[in-house]
């Protein structure tokens, strides 16, 4: 009597473990492709940031890199800037001149050409400053700026 039992309970476990398992792959096939996609858009990772020059070809940030003699990178010597940052004070005073632009044009003391004119030349040091930068630095340095790579 035991024996009939226990056959009966394992083909009773079968048959549900088996209906599980037809709904699961039922129920996760329920997705439609709009949904995958979004959904792999999701997961995947964020786009490298490549820095080009002023000239458009891409930096060798690697550059500054050590490496063993056997070729693999070194990772004991701490990085270095590109230059220094800028102090509280001179980020204080940026802020106090763009929110100077900001009021006199909400306040109409200044024309809209005036402050999109004022905007670009901004616009333009930002893009510009870098590059004018480093060709200072060399020029006072000595050095010859390094060629562009493509």
């Amino acid at each position: 009597m035991g024996g009939g039992m226990v056959a009966r309970l394992n083909r009773y476990s079968v048959l549900c473990g088996a209906m599980c398992g037809i709904l699961a792959l039922t129920l996760a096939g329920c997705s439609t492709p709009e949904e995958k996609a979004a959904y792999a858009k999701r997961k995947q990772p964020p786009q490298a940031v490549i820095v080009k020059s002023a000239k458009g070809s891409p930096v060798d940030e690697g550059s500054t890199q050590t490496h063993y003699k056997d070729g693999y990178p070194s990772f004991n010597s701490p990085p270095t800037a590109a230059n220094v940052q800028i102090n509280d004070q001179q980020a204080s005073d940026m802020v106090k001149q763009l929110t100077a632009l900001g009021s006199q044009r909400k306040a109409g003391t200044i024309s809209e050409a005036e402050y999109q004119r004022r905007v670009a030349d901004m616009r333009k040091l930002a893009a510009e400053h870098g590059q004018d930068t480093l060709q200072e630095i060399q020029k006072e340095s000595g050095t010859q700026p390094a060629p562009a790579q493509n």
